[in-house]
This record gives C-alpha cells, structure tokens and sequence, in this order.
C-alpha cells in the first residue's frame, strides 16, 4: 500500500485527485493539506510513502516545501502536480528534491504510471515535458552573453580558476555563471554541463 499526501490550496482539485488515487487498490490517501506549512505538519503525524504537491498555493511554494520535505523527510518522495510547463519549473522542482513532474492537463492514467514510478526508485516527466526536455534548448534565448562566454570556455576543458583569469572574473563569479547556466538549461551534472558546452562551442563555429 503506498501512502499518499495530497497538496493543494483547492479543496475540490484535492477531492477529484482523491477519487482517482482511491480507485486504485494499492493507493492510500492518508492526509490532505491546503498549503506547504499544513503539508509538514501533516506528514509530522501520519504514515506517509509519497506527497503530491502543487507549486502555487496559498502562503507557499511548493518548490519550496518540496526543499523542506528533502531535508525534514528524506523518506518521503515528492512528486510535483502542477498547470505550469515551463522547464524552468521542472528544473526547480527536481533540483529542490522533487522526484517526478506530473501536469494537471495530462491524462488521468498519468498520475497512476507517475506514482508507481517513483515510488519503483525512477523519476518520472509528463509527456508533454518529456519531449520539450529531449529537445535541444535555444541557449542565445536565454544565456547573457557573459554565460555564453563562460560557456565556451567550459567547452575548452578550463577550470574556474582558468576562466576567472581570462576573462578578469573572481572565480566565485565564475562559479555564480556556472549555476546559473546549469539551472537555466535544466543541467544537475558537471559531465552533462560540459557535453552541452561542447556541443554549443560546435554549434557556433
């Protein structure tokens, strides 16, 4: 039986996701709750195996209270259930501690695959995400050309030291560029950063 916490500032979204989790036999909705603070309380008092999370709500960020369930709860998977499909978010969201992104407008079924998913150890994206994450990112779209330079620097195989001296930084700047990069670009690891570094120095050859 996985034990589910359903967070959402609107009682009837928290109603309709209970009536589609409760059909399943395997599911348990253990507890509900409106916002990020009442959701920790919540898992405070009950058995819970996984939260369902909204982003927007009323007196918190869902990002913000998956961060919080991370460190308070490191037991508990948080899957996000959210209207927005900006990448942006979903970069947020995992990078916070978040093991899936699931959208409000996908189908009912997804909700089911998404929880047996994490809840089997894999991360899960709604379709629609999953085809804008496999799709190369506009980077003039959305790096400084301070990023951009940083980038290719990356791409040269330099160290933070190295680029912060050649392009008269502090390397505490550098290291700023680099996190801003890796979040813009929805990037976690230090080999996928510098794959993407490559690529983009060929790109603008």
């Amino acid at each position: 039986m996985i034990k589910i916490l359903l967070v959402d500032d609107h009682p009837l979204v928290r109603d309709g996701l209970r009536a589609r989790l409760e059909a399943v036999p395997q599911f348990e909705v253990v507890a509900e709750a409106g916002g990020a603070q009442d959701a920790l309380e919540q898992a405070r008092h009950c058995d819970v195996d996984l939260v369902l999370m909204d982003i927007n709500m009323r007196g918190g960020n869902g990002i913000e209270a998956t961060a919080q369930f991370k460190t308070q709860f490191p037991g508990i998977a948080v899957l996000i259930l959210s209207m927005h499909d900006k990448l942006e978010y979903v970069s947020q969201a995992i990078q916070a501690g978040a093991r899936g992104y699931v959208l409000k407008d996908a189908p009912g079924k997804d909700i089911v695959v998404a929880i047996e998913t994490v809840m089997s150890g894999g991360i899960y994206y709604s379709a629609a995400l999953a085809r804008q994450l496999s799709k190369p990112q506009n980077v003039d779209a959305q790096l400084t050309s301070r990023e951009h330079q940083v980038l290719l620097h990356i791409a040269n195989g330099q160290s933070n030291k190295q680029i912060a001296r050649d392009l008269d930084l502090s390397v505490r700047t550098v290291e700023t560029h680099r996190l801003n990069i890796k979040r813009k670009l929805g990037i976690e690891g230090q080999a996928e950063l510098i794959r993407y570094a490559v690529q983009f120095a060929n790109d603008t050859q």
